[in-house]
C-alpha cells in the first residue's frame, strides 16, 4: 500500500512543482504540510474514503476560499490515485461530500476623506521612493506586484502613460521575484495622472520606479507603508491591497 504522505510527496515532485509558478509551488505545498499531511499523512491512499475526506474538512478551520485552495490540491492527488488505479474513485467527487466554510473578509476601499489626505500630503514625504510609490498606486487602478514591478523606461510623460508588463511577487513571503503577468490582457497601458506625474523623478530606464536596481522585499513594503503613513500623518494603515478596490470603486 501507499502511505498518503509519500504519495502526495511524489505527486507534488514529480507532476505537479515542475509545471507550475512559484507562488503556486509555495500555496500547494503549504496545502499538504499545514492541511493535508497532518490529517491524512499516516493514512494509506488505498484507505482514504468518503468519510475521512469530509471528516477532514468539516475540521479544517478557515474561510471557504482556504477550504476550496486545500479541495484543490487534493482532488488532483486523489484522481492520480484513481488512474493509478489505487482508489475505484475519488470521493470528494462523492454527491454526498459537502464543504462549508467562513466568507472571507471584504476589502474595503478607503473613504474620500482618507484618499484625499493621503493625496494632498504627498509633498510631506521625504524618499523619493516612497513618494512614487504613493503616487502610482493610490491614483492608478494598479496591484500591488505590478506597481513594485514598474521600471521607469515604462513610464512616458511625453505621452503621459504607464505600460504595465511584470510583476513582482513574494511567494516565500520576503524573497521578491520578477515574473510575466498572468495574462495578455493584464499586460495593459493606462493614463498616468497629472499629480502622480509630479511625484516622479525618471531614473535610469531599467532602475525600478519604486525600489532602484533590485525589487522591493516583502519586508521592505511594509517598512514603506509605515514610513509613508508616519510622514503624512495618516491615521490608519496604509495597505496596499486597498487601493486598487478604492481606485476602481472611484472611476465606477
Amino acid at each position: 500500500k501507499h502511505m498518503f504522505s509519500d504519495y502526495a510527496k511524489s505527486w507534488f515532485e514529480l507532476f505537479s512543482k515542475p509545471n507550475i509558478e512559484e507562488a503556486t509551488r509555495v500555496s500547494y505545498q503549504q496545502q499538504i504540510d499545514s492541511h493535508l499531511n497532518p490529517v491524512l499523512g499516516e493514512i494509506n491512499v488505498e484507505d482514504i474514503s468518503l468519510e475521512c475526506v469530509q471528516r477532514l474538512f468539516n475540521e479544517q478551520s478557515g474561510t471557504l476560499e482556504t477550504k476550496k485552495k486545500t479541495r484543490m490540491v487534493l482532488n488532483m492527488i486523489l484522481d492520480m490515485a484513481v488512474e493509478d488505479g489505487l482508489l475505484s474513485k475519488n470521493p470528494l467527487k462523492s454527491s454526498r461530500f459537502k464543504m462549508s466554510g467562513e466568507a472571507s473578509t471584504k476589502t474595503e476601499p478607503y473613504t474620500v476623506d482618507e484618499m484625499k489626505l493621503m493625496v494632498s500630503n504627498l509633498d510631506q514625504i521625504t524618499k523619493q521612493t516612497d513618494k512614487s510609490f504613493l503616487a502610482l498606486i493610490s491614483m492608478h487602478p494598479l496591484r500591488l506586484e505590478e506597481v513594485l514591478g514598474l521600471q521607469w523606461g515604462d513610464i512616458d510623460l511625453d505621452n503621459m502613460t504607464i505600460r504595465v508588463e511584470r510583476a513582482v511577487t513574494h511567494p516565500d513571503r520576503n524573497q521578491p521575484i520578477v515574473k510575466d503577468l498572468k495574462t495578455d490582457a493584464s499586460r495593459r497601458t493606462i493614463p498616468l495622472t497629472d499629480r502622480a506625474a509630479q511625484c516622479l523623478t525618471i531614473g535610469t530606464e531599467s532602475d525600478f520606479v519604486v525600489s532602484g536596481s533590485s525589487p522591493l522585499s516583502y519586508t521592505q513594503v511594509r517598512r514603506m507603508c509605515n514610513r509613508i503613513a508616519k510622514e503624512i500623518g495618516f491615521p490608519g494603515k496604509i495597505t496596499p491591497i486597498r487601493f486598487r478596490t478604492t481606485v476602481l470603486t472611484d472611476l465606477y
